[in-house]
């Protein structure tokens, strides 16, 4: 029969073998030393599981293979830059959030990497402090709103043969899965759950971007492209995602 010294034992044994919360992975692809360490350093301080990659190939393979929840990426690499890098994980790894490092202060640099697919940029040099605020913020965005008893607090939005599941961050058209970047989703979700309502250029850049600078209309374009090519028959003739010449763009409403 156990005894109570064995029964605390048990105990113990058990307590100990609950799984550890899970840390949140990022992943700093930086070929400055001095960078990335400081970055791997302060943010495994923060709590965050940090790992490193000093060029853009290690960077791509990093990323495919550990899944981080965030991706710190220079814009200046060897082997691939940072525009590559972006370009190929957004093919492949659409979901993961990229905050984009450049040492230029520069709108070219920014408006491209934008235009690639990253979440957010921060031009060197820069505070960790203000670093780990751009990192938590892209999380943030891209994590579903769910209430402590695992329901969503959004429904999903049908329009036609368009289904969004803001809980799973999921879009079906018909019956193809369509694999969106963290700003594809969040554009389609604003439009679809206003249908007709026409949103300008200037405002979506404030409300998915965060941005209001003149010069980043072709972020707005570019990605309107791309979510075309994923969500439409015919993007060269789209039926959901309508322009609104000399404006900006609207969802249809007559899905």
């Amino acid at each position: 029969m156990p005894t109570s010294v064995d029964k605390a034992r048990s105990r113990e044994d058990n307590e100990t073998a609950l799984p550890a919360e899970r840390k949140t992975t990022l992943l700093v692809v930086e070929d400055d030393e001095n960078i990335s360490s400081a970055i791997s350093e302060y943010f495994t301080r923060a709590g965050y599981m940090v790992k490193t990659a000093e060029d853009g190939v290690a960077g791509v393979q990093s990323a495919l293979h550990d899944h981080p929840d965030a991706v710190v990426l220079d814009l200046m690499l060897p082997k691939m830059d940072g525009l590559a890098v972006c370009r190929e994980l957004r093919e492949k790894a659409s979901y993961i959030p990229i905050l984009m490092l450049t040492a230029k202060d520069d709108v070219v640099d920014k408006v491209l990497g934008l235009e690639m697919g990253a979440d957010d940029y921060i031009t060197k040099p820069f505070s960790l402090r203000e670093l780990e605020a751009r990192v938590k913020s892209v999380l943030r965005r891209v994590r579903t709103s769910v209430t402590a008893d695992g329901n969503s607090d959004e429904a999903p939005i049908v329009r036609g043969r368009l289904r969004i599941d803001p809980s799973k961050r999921e879009v079906v058209v018909g019956d193809r899965q369509v694999e969106l970047t963290p700003k594809e989703f969040d554009l389609l979700r604003l439009f679809a759950s206003n249908p007709g309502r026409v949103f300008p250029r200037k405002y979506l850049l404030e409300k998915i971007w965060d941005y209001s600078y003149e010069g980043y209309d072709r972020t707005i374009d570019s990605h309107i492209n791309r979510l075309r090519a994923k969500i439409e028959e015919n993007p060269e003739n789209p039926q959901m995602v309508l322009t609104v010449w000399g404006i900006g763009y609207k969802f249809s409403d007559e899905q």
